[in-house]
């Protein structure tokens, strides 16, 4: 008897103990933002980007008055358009990156017309556009780093999409300012009544430091460039 109820002990199956289910739980990733990008400085801002391939038409064509003019205008409304964005707190991310867009399509646009028609040394106007060159290709670069998943290429150009706030260092905001009155002055010199070539000469030098200067500070200044949606790293234990 008890041989048989020790053959039926060990026949009977042991069921193993069930190990605790360990499920980690998958945090949803982070809803994608929208801003509004149609506001009165924007506008400002884009018609400063149409604006500028006609300053170049009529620099090419000798129509400096129309020229001048544009110019003038296209320096007014970068003075409003960011006055009434901290006036009424109408900034966006998306300003920060069209508004020195704006500066720099009119710079480049002037700075080629000029030198092609004498009124700018060849050896500024390279200076000038190879530090944009370089400025730009970054631009393009973090922009398709810092662009929130799905990468594709519609998303690269909805610019209702922040992903990286540029922040122009000091020494970019003089140099900007100078590479201006430089193009300006070198514009309205053929319909001022008053020699300007000494200050043309001093400003030819002068630009160029700076603009050799303020590329350079984009390289070492740590928050020249600021990525937006960084995903945040959790504790380890």
């Amino acid at each position: 008897m008890f041989d048989k109820q020790r053959s039926t002990s060990s026949t009977t199956p042991t069921t193993p103990p069930t190990a605790p289910s360990s499920t980690t739980p998958t945090t949803p990733p982070p809803p994608t933002i929208h801003e509004d990008i149609y506001t009165l400085p924007n506008l400002l801002t884009f018609s400063r980007l149409v604006a500028a391939p006609f300053v170049g038409y009529f620099l090419l064509h000798d129509q400096h008055a129309w020229s001048l003019g544009l110019f003038v205008y296209a320096g007014l409304t970068d003075l409003l358009d960011g006055w009434i964005a901290r006036r009424w707190n109408k900034r966006t991310v998306v300003g920060t990156v069209i508004d020195p867009m704006a500066d720099k399509t009119l710079m480049t646009i002037m700075t080629v017309c000029l030198a092609i028609k004498g009124g700018l040394p060849v050896w500024v106007a390279s200076i000038i556009l190879l530090r944009d060159v370089g400025l730009a290709i970054s631009a393009i670069y973090y922009r398709w780093i810092s662009l929130p998943e799905p990468k594709t290429f519609g998303r690269y150009w909805d610019f209702s999409l922040p992903s990286a706030e540029v922040r122009p260092t000091t020494i970019s905001k003089y140099n900007t300012a100078l590479q201006l009155l430089l193009v300006g002055l070198a514009t309205a010199n053929p319909v001022l009544p008053v020699d300007t070539s000494s200050a043309l000469s001093i400003l030819h030098y002068v630009v160029a430091a700076t603009t050799v200067w303020s590329g350079a500070s984009y390289i070492y200044t740590k928050d020249a460039v600021k990525i937006l949606n960084q995903p945040t790293k959790g504790k380890t234990g």
